[in-house]
């Protein structure tokens, strides 16, 4: 049975907040865009590595402008350890690997939300590797990998 979205705000998660988490929620914005809802949807870094004011890599921005979707030009990445609001104020939290999932329940008591690594929202297992040092073909391989798990986690529900 198909059932209604339930969520008013979604969290994706990756390492530091430059390629996949923002490819992810580039695509959220779009989807919910397209289908008149009010979803807000927002991303960030939870490693070490993490930091604030960061670029989102240039590679991610045109994989997504191939299938129709800009990424801002002015965003800068979120480092979570900074900004723990981002957490707290959100219904979903979905992370790209089972380490960025472990990493945000070591940092911050998660377990009042719902928290899934793309593959689980997706019904499967598994992650999405990072595409940095992998040239255009590689972010090519992550951004289809998250369209698939998404859109396979978004297709529970009814648009």
């Amino acid at each position: 049975m198909v059932k209604k979205f339930p969520y008013k705000s979604i969290l994706v998660v990756c390492s530091v907040n430059t390629a996949r988490s923002r490819m992810a929620e580039g695509f959220l914005k779009d989807f919910f865009s397209r289908h008149n809802l009010n979803v807000v949807v927002k991303s960030g870094g939870i490693s070490s590595h993490a930091r604030d004011g960061m670029l989102i890599s240039m590679d991610a921005k045109l994989v997504m402008e191939e299938i129709g979707i800009k990424l801002p030009d002015n965003s800068a990445s979120i480092d979570l350890k900074k900004h723990p609001e981002f957490i707290i104020d959100v219904d979903l939290i979905l992370t790209l690997t089972e380490k960025h999932k472990t990493e945000l329940m070591k940092f911050i008591n998660v377990n009042y939300k719902e928290i899934f690594t793309l593959k689980e929202f997706a019904g499967s297992s598994g992650d999405i590797k990072d595409p940095s040092m992998k040239e255009i073909e590689g972010f090519r391989i992550a951004r289809d990998e998250i369209l698939d798990s998404l859109l396979k986690g978004l297709n529970k529900y009814s648009f």
